[in-house]
C-alpha cells in the first residue's frame, strides 16, 4: 500500500498530514505521539504512532 501526501507551506514551516488508512490500528478516543525518524542508511523516513501513557 502506498501513500503520498503534498508537502506545503504554514507559515514560516512545511507540514503534511497523515492519511486517515494509516491510524486504522489506533483507538482514537486515546491519545497518541506521532514519530517521525530517518535512516540515513536507507535515506527513508519511517512513522512510528506510540499510545500516550496515563500516569
Amino acid at each position: 500500500m502506498e501513500f503520498k501526501r503534498k508537502l506545503y507551506t504554514r507559515g514560516s514551516s512545511f507540514e503534511t498530514t497523515i492519511p486517515a488508512p494509516i491510524l486504522f490500528s489506533i483507538d482514537k478516543k486515546k491519545k497518541h505521539t506521532v514519530i517521525f525518524s530517518f535512516e540515513p542508511e536507507t535515506n527513508k523516513w519511517f512513522i512510528k504512532i506510540e499510545e500516550e501513557s496515563t500516569e
